[in-house]
């Protein structure tokens, strides 16, 4: 079997996004709409085949999974999913992507399981604004949660805010000091223009660049070289060693040309760029072939030919890919 994945373009893809579930307890306004149909149970991937598509992707040469939903810790088994995928022979590190509102409970039996590093999201620290947000949110309880996994033995906890003019700008500088208080990382990101939301997201985009001007007027910053292995560009504070500034920044600097990844939702559909539609139906090969991983991996070595060289979303445009945030993957 190969051991190095690589597309049409000679990028190395050592990176997968794996959906574990569409289903959240939240339904953010940049992420899903207000009333939501989630997929029968039918079409969904059983856990079983979630890590035969782990197994399958690390032998293939993947080095880093991050399970994401919906909200991952919503999935009833998530916590032994994630000591199955650790154990892999191969994989560098399992980390995931969660709203925070489960961590008090699980923090600590995912870290023990071998999740190396978690990203919560956090869009506001004011209780209405975040429940205004997230639409069912309890701020307390993610806060709570995110204490919970500051202490529960990580390598890394980073923050995620996905940065809205008219609705968080204005809590960039009160995040980054709360990061700072945690002694975490905190990642600001540009809104993504997927699925319709029901309001004109070109009006609330803020550029990553608005942001680090923004945190500049307090902090001394400076580049950093290091790298997650995924799409943020890291500033450090000057003051503050143990936090870093991530900017992730799909409109203004784009990061296509050393994309990594490729992204499975809990469908089993290989989507090879977040930007675009086509995608390759993986379920029907798992359930066609249960016994045999030889298909699958021709299927996949062949669709990532097929990988786009760039996404083409534009902030100041409509809606360019119909699907949800939470149907995508995290």
């Amino acid at each position: 079997m190969n051991t190095v994945m690589q597309d049409g373009f000679g990028r190395h893809i050592d990176y997968l996004r794996l959906s574990v579930t569409d289903r959240c307890d939240f339904r953010c306004v940049y992420c899903m709409a207000e009333h939501m149909t989630f997929l029968p149970r039918q079409q969904v991937l059983s856990l079983e085949e979630l890590h035969r598509v782990a197994a399958v992707f690390v032998g293939l040469g993947v080095r880093k999974i991050r399970l994401t939903g919906g909200e991952p810790l919503v999935r009833p088994g998530i916590v032994e999913l994630c000591r199955r995928i650790a154990a892999l022979p191969g994989l560098r590190e399992l980390v995931m992507t969660s709203n925070g509102s489960q961590l008090q409970r699980l923090a600590r039996p995912l870290a023990e399981a071998g999740v190396k590093r978690l990203n919560i999201s956090l869009d506001s620290l004011d209780p209405e604004r975040f429940r205004a947000i997230t639409r069912h949110g309890d701020l307390d309880q993610v806060l709570r949660g995110i204490e919970a996994a500051t202490r529960a033995g990580f390598e890394r906890v980073k923050l995620n805010c996905v940065v809205m003019k008219g609705r968080n700008l204005d809590e960039v500088l009160p995040l980054v000091r709360y990061a700072i208080g945690q002694g975490i990382d905190i990642a600001f990101i540009e809104e993504m223009p997927l699925g319709e939301v029901g309001r004109a997201r070109q009006e609330a985009f803020c550029s990553s660049d608005e942001v680090q001007q923004l945190i500049a007027r307090e902090f001394s910053l400076h580049e950093s070289l290091e790298s997650s292995g995924g799409p943020a560009r890291y500033l450090r504070l000057t003051d503050h060693p143990d936090t870093r500034i991530g900017l992730i920044s799909p409109h203004s600097h784009n990061f296509c040309p050393s994309c990594n990844r490729v992204r499975m939702t809990v469908e089993g559909r290989l989507l090879l760029c977040l930007g675009h539609e086509n995608a390759l139906d993986l379920r029907a090969l798992l359930r066609r072939h249960p016994l045999v991983d030889g298909p699958l991996i021709e299927a996949v070595q062949d669709a990532l030919r097929s990988k786009p060289l760039r996404h083409e979303f534009d902030p100041q445009g409509d809606v360019q890919v119909v699907r949800f945030m939470n149907m995508t993957g995290g």
